[in-house]
């Protein structure tokens, strides 16, 4: 593959087309700001001082400040003056334009106060040192506060360049009384003692380094103003709702939920709510769910049902909504005689068919009217139907006697249960021939109870006055 040289970079490299000024002359041509930018501190606060010094420094460069708690160490961000060694300058109205969308009142910014010089090599030495006894000193404080029995959390302790203040940084849920601990921290450290409580967020501002996402915590980064952030974010923008994957390193709700909580809002405004009526293309419908960011409405039809998804641009009014007309099925009719080749045999047919319910009920009506007509007939001749039990005037009767038989069979398992349960004409010539059996039958005391079900029985079925199985056979005989 052969490379082709861009016009661009070959003008920059003609030695011809340089200007012959040397670097120095260059930075000798800049002016020295005026005002600097800067960060200060562990909280990282934002601060604006003068400066009158030679020096020319860009961004990032360190410098010794004297700020409202002494000399202390702080990183330059920007200018706000041009012509500066800075090259990313700001002017003074962007400046406090950025302080007002960043909290106004509540920003901590700072003007009490004048940049020194840039900061030497001795600086930062001295500097390094005192940040490498920051962490004996945590030791001293909570072996005083455990000394003192106060219930309070030491986070951080905080010195300056000067040693002119020491901060401390803690936790409590309660209000302390720290006087007595003030004056032995005092002699202590023979330095002014300041006590500052903070919160989950702040103490994760001044400890925490790295978040889930592989980024700086915002809070330690560039966040100035830490507000409340509320579950509602978290539903509006479906998240899951699990503690756990949407709390920071401070235990709290992530502070980039209330990133594009605004966005969110504005575009949930432009979508319908559920269940409210809307017009489509395809016709009216109920809506059934809305996505925010790709502003899609998911639509049901109330004309076939069908589930589509609009984009919010085409919904309209329901009663003034188009349309759409019913596509006929290409498909319908394939491998059926049409309609004008039946025959005048195929229609009539066609239309003497009953359907299955049609029949069903015409089977049921006959079967009552028949059960009507049979009625008046049991009623006159009770004797006939009494002395003819095997006669198919009562079916329900016939088929109960039936059933009868079969149980009584089943349970004695021989000529007992049959004789008992059957008051016919074989029953009785039995029981008149072996009288010995039935009276054996009739005065057994192990089967009491069944045998006077069975004479019950008996005497309803064969119409019999008596309770001994020997003269009901003779009455029925």
């Amino acid at each position: 593959m052969s490379i082709f040289p861009l016009p661009v970079f070959e003008a920059d490299a003609d030695p011809a087309r340089r200007d012959a000024i040397s670097d120095e002359e260059q930075y000798a041509k800049l002016e020295s700001p005026s005002t600097i930018v800067v960060r200060v501190g562990s909280m990282r606060r934002v601060a604006e001082y003068p400066y009158s010094g030679d020096a020319k420094p860009g961004c990032g460069s360190k410098m010794v400040a004297r700020t409202h708690r002494g000399t202390e160490l702080v990183e330059m961000l920007t200018t706000t003056c041009p012509n500066s060694g800075c090259g990313k300058a700001v002017t003074r109205t962007e400046m406090l334009d950025y302080i007002k969308a960043s909290g106004g009142k509540d920003y901590p910014f700072r003007t009490d106060g004048r940049i020194l010089r840039v900061a030497t090599i001795e600086d930062l030495n001295q500097w390094s040192a005192l940040k490498s006894l920051a962490l004996e000193k945590v030791k001293v404080v909570r072996g005083l506060i455990e000394e003192h029995a106060l219930d309070m959390k030491v986070v951080d302790v905080e010195p300056i360049l000067g040693e002119e203040q020491l901060t401390i940084y803690y936790m409590s849920e309660d209000r302390v009384d720290f006087r007595v601990l003030l004056k032995s921290l005092a002699s202590e450290f023979s330095a002014r003692i300041e006590m500052r409580q903070v919160g989950g967020r702040d103490e994760a501002r001044l400890v925490a380094d790295y978040e889930k996402c592989g980024q700086h915590c915002c809070c330690k980064n560039f966040l100035k103003v830490l507000k409340p952030v509320s579950m509602r974010s978290a539903k509006v923008q479906k998240a899951t709702l699990d503690p756990l994957k949407i709390s920071g390193r401070c235990g709290r709700l992530m502070c980039c939920l209330r990133y594009e909580d605004q966005t969110y809002d504005d575009l949930k405004k432009r979508l319908p709510h559920r269940k409210t009526r809307v017009g489509t293309p395809e016709g009216p419908g109920i809506v059934l769910d809305s996505k925010i960011l790709v502003q899609l409405v998911l639509v049901q039809l109330e004309e076939d049902g069908r589930e589509i998804a609009v984009p919010v641009e085409e919904l309209c009014d329901p009663d003034n909504c188009p349309t759409k007309p019913v596509e006929a099925d290409p498909f319908r009719g394939l491998g059926q005689p049409a309609v004008e080749e039946r025959t005048d045999d195929q229609t009539r047919k066609r239309g003497q068919r009953k359907s299955r319910e049609a029949r069903q009920s015409e089977h049921k009506t006959e079967s009552l009217t028949e059960a009507a007509s049979q009625a008046p007939s049991i009623g006159d001749a009770p004797a006939e139907t009494n002395s003819n039990p095997d006669s198919d005037s009562d079916p329900t009767r016939k088929k109960r006697r039936r059933r009868r038989r079969r149980k009584s069979g089943s349970e004695a398992g021989g000529t007992s249960g049959t004789e008992s349960a059957t008051p016919s004409a074989e029953g009785q010539s039995d029981a008149s021939q072996n009288p010995q059996k039935s009276a054996a039958t009739s005065t057994d005391g192990g089967d009491a109870a069944p045998k006077k079900k069975r004479r019950r029985r008996r005497r309803k079925g064969g119409g019999g006055g008596s309770s001994d199985g020997g003269s009901g056979g003779d009455s029925g005989s």
